[in-house]
């Protein structure tokens, strides 16, 4: 299997008062909500405590009431003026934490294909937010994306904000430089957010479309060819490094284990062209072999997508032709991989949450609770890890809206769960409750969704 065909699997199918530090939790109690107008364009988050991830990662600020209008937050405060007719949601202090991000996600195509139902994609979108995801960064473009942005900007389609790259640049799309700009030129004209760069493309080709990308303001992320490598990525201003691609191979630690000075060189490297990434822990594991495969299959959430994408992810495990597989050094690079995370984290490099759902048992949402996992076994704490998929989004999309911190002007993105996760990341697995641009999604109302996609799968 090459190296795009790989990836190509699961696309086919595919958050002022005085501030407390955590302390034990009391328990909490069932969320009611009362709406006494249908067509108010308030929403009120009552009785809650909020993580505002404004200023630090680890605040907490308790008993406030957060104000809502259409889709922004307007009022955040232990008095708050809150409308008549405002629907008031009484969180009984639970815990509100900006909604989460994906920044390396995928949307299905709009069709049935390969026998899967066309309702996979309205599926996908709904899935993102029943795990807090109100912040997609798709990194694979589809002709019909960019009309999805504007369909779930108006309600008339339910999921989570979109940021999309166009059909990306790799070996297989891309045969000369010339076609190269020609599709730079292309994506940037039809809208695109930014371009994903995949492995194939030659030096020359890399470097022609990451000029012009620069000098017509479009980003562009994801891979890095194996013809470029990972220093002339950084210095090319690519804005994410997704999936720690190149590290292990800039410092010759694939099969060994790394070395505290190869940490130190990758980190220098980042910091000083100002570099991100995605790390994409979880889903690595299952690609170079380390993950246990008994696990995977046996994840409850894998109800929630078509048998025909079930199917091949389990064919995947058993295939031999995957370039990233060598099961006697598996176990060396996802080690290495964690020490890599773990050392770009504390030297300040932005680590940007992603897990590269819908693919290879990373199921939109759900995926959200096995990516923590790993960054938490890397050594990062609850409080940077909930920074790295809220804040650190919200500032790398700055100059696109406001969102990432449940502060005023911000995107009504909103996540309430019961515990403090400071405590305990795994509350953030099923939220009491969702907002999404202003509008709420209750936790009975995601269950019911949940029941209604396992039927329409069911074998």
């Amino acid at each position: 299997m090459n190296l795009y065909r790989i990836f190509a699997v699961g696309t086919a199918l595919l958050l002022s008062a005085c501030a407390q530090q955590p302390a034990p939790d009391s328990e909490t109690h069932p969320v009611t909500q009362v709406q006494t107008d249908s067509d108010s364009e308030y929403r009120a988050i009552v009785n809650v405590n909020v993580l505002p991830m404004v200023s630090s990662a680890n605040q907490v600020v308790r008993n406030q009431q957060v104000l809502i209008k259409r889709d922004r937050i307007i009022a955040v405060g232990a008095n708050v003026d809150i409308p008549a007719d405002a629907m008031v949601i009484d969180a009984n202090q639970a815990y509100l934490i900006p909604g989460l991000a994906e920044m390396h996600g995928h949307v299905p195509p709009a069709n049935s294909f390969e026998g899967i139902p066309s309702r996979y994609l309205n599926d996908v979108l709904y899935l993102y937010l029943t795990g807090g995801v109100t912040t997609v960064r798709g990194m694979l473009g589809h002709s019909h994306q960019l009309q999805l942005k504007s369909d779930i900007r108006s309600g008339d389609r339910v999921g989570p904000t979109l940021y999309l790259a166009g059909p990306s640049f790799s070996g297989n799309s891309v045969r000369s430089t010339e076609q190269a700009l020609m599709r730079v030129r292309d994506q940037v004209e039809e809208g695109w957010d930014l371009l994903k760069i995949h492995p194939g493309l030659t030096l020359e080709e890399y470097r022609e479309v990451t000029s012009l990308a620069r000098i017509l303001g479009i980003d562009f992320a994801g891979h890095v060819p194996s013809s470029v490598g990972l220093g002339r990525a950084l210095m090319a201003g690519q804005r994410t490094i997704d999936h720690l691609d190149g590290y292990l191979e800039y410092v010759n630690a694939l099969t060994t284990p790394i070395t505290d000075a190869q940490l130190h060189q990758a980190v220098a490297l980042t910091r000083e062209y100002g570099g991100a990434v995605v790390p994409t822990q979880a889903l690595w594991e299952t690609l170079i072999g380390a993950a246990d495969s008994s696990e995977l299959t046996s994840y409850e959430e894998l109800q929630y997508v078509p048998a025909q994408v079930r199917e091949r992810w389990v064919g995947f495990l058993s295939e031999r032709d995957n370039p990233y597989l060598n099961t006697t050094t598996a176990e060396i690079q996802a080690d290495n991989r964690d020490r890599l995370l773990k050392a770009l984290h504390d030297g300040g490099v932005p680590v940007l949450f992603g897990t590269d759902a819908p693919q290879l048992f990373s199921v939109p949402g759900f995926s959200v609770r096995h990516e923590m996992a790993k960054m938490s076994e890397a050594g990062i704490s609850n409080g940077d890890i909930l920074w790295s998929a809220t804040r650190l989004v919200g500032d790398y999309f700055a100059k696109n809206d406001r969102f990432g911190s449940i502060d005023v002007g911000h995107r009504a993105d909103l996540v309430l769960v019961s515990e403090n996760p400071l405590n305990d990341l795994s509350t953030v697995a099923e939220p009491l409750g969702v907002m999404a641009q202003g509008h709420w999604h209750s936790r009975a109302e995601m269950d019911k969704k949940l029941k209604e996609i396992s039927a329409a799968y069911a074998e």
